[in-house]
């Protein structure tokens, strides 16, 4: 009798160890190597376009075939031609700039004595000559040239006539 009760767990155990072995679990399938992707390329932020500024402005009673002032001043006579000499420069001094050059000259009461502006193609460095005259000559006192660029006052200066 102890045979028997020996056998039948016996028997069991190898009939549980079969049937857990007919089924097995499929073995899990490797997740697939990941695929190199191809960086999107980097694009440049766009260069910013080129512009121009005013870098000086010198007032004199001539100018040279450069545009240049001959000799700086500030106080002229009543009969001199009085002339502003506006120097530009751009910020790529290959590239053409358009822009619009301006110069309105006041008297000290803030009355317009006169205005003249400019469509140019600035390159580089450059310089440009305004003027004013009066044959009869202006009444002394202290006038004030305002330079603008594009329609925005970027330099001025005072000066007087004795």
């Amino acid at each position: 009798m102890s045979r028997t009760r020996l056998l039948y767990p016996l028997s069991a155990a190898l009939a549980t160890a079969l049937v857990l072995s007919a089924c097995k679990k499929p073995e899990p399938t490797p997740a697939p190597a990941p695929t190199a992707t191809t960086p999107a390329p980097i694009t440049p932020a766009p260069a910013a376009a080129p512009t121009a500024s005013v870098t000086a402005l010198d007032l004199g009673n001539s100018v040279g075939a450069d545009n240049r002032v001959a000799a700086p001043a500030t106080t002229f006579a009543p009969k001199d031609t009085i002339y502003a000499s506006v120097t530009t420069r751009t910020s790529d001094v290959a590239a053409t700039v358009p822009g619009r050059l301006g110069a309105k000259w006041t008297f000290q009461d803030g009355q317009t004595v006169h205005e003249d502006s400019r469509d140019l193609s600035l390159t580089g460095d450059g310089t440009t000559a305004f003027q004013i005259s009066k044959p009869d000559g202006f009444p002394p006192g202290r006038y004030k040239v305002e330079i603008s660029l594009d329609g925005t006052v970027v330099q001025s200066k005072e000066f007087e006539v004795k």
